[in-house]
């Protein structure tokens, strides 16, 4: 019998700035609320991370991609909280036969500086994905929409494993 090999994915997910955001509006990124952060646009959330990570796990079973599992067309996930449609994704995986082993996500942007809160954020997205989720952070050198500040961006890897029965 042949082991059941891991199988990689790679999630992308970007937003811009919301041009016009309401006045109690709050950016969420990585499974946190930002206060006083500008809010990014989007008919969910617009969490880059928790939406990459999402992507990353659905590429990796073989599932599609966000936009195929969570479109603009379905009401139901619109406002919704990234972490709600992470965690709906993992449970996909799970359900198509898949062990989550881990996702890592990094996020491309100038702000917010997340390395206060990066523990906080690991936990908020492992708690969605029911499985490790590791953080990282970078600025694209002034360069792109980015590093222009028109918005932020997220690049995630996700492992699962075929399990067996």
């Amino acid at each position: 019998m042949t082991p059941a090999l891991p199988r990689t994915g790679i999630g992308v997910d970007v937003h811009a700035y919301d041009p016009d955001p309401a006045p109690d509006a709050v950016l969420h990124l990585a499974g946190l609320s930002w206060p006083g952060e500008r809010p990014l646009a989007g008919h969910s959330d617009a969490d880059v991370a928790a939406h990459a990570a999402a992507d990353a796990l659905l590429s990796a079973s073989g599932l599609g991609d966000l936009g195929s599992n969570f479109g603009t067309a379905e009401p139901q996930w619109k406002g919704a909280a990234g972490t709600a449609l992470l965690a709906e994704a993992a449970r996909r995986v799970r359900a198509a036969g898949f062990a989550v082993g881990n996702v890592a996500v990094q996020v491309i942007g100038n702000r917010p500086r997340l390395g206060q809160r990066r523990a906080e954020a690991e936990a908020a997205l492992s708690s969605a994905a029911g499985a490790p989720v590791t953080l990282s952070a970078t600025t694209s050198d002034g360069l792109g929409l980015t590093g222009r500040g028109e918005g932020v961006a997220a690049v995630a890897t996700a492992l699962v494993v075929a399990v067996e029965g």
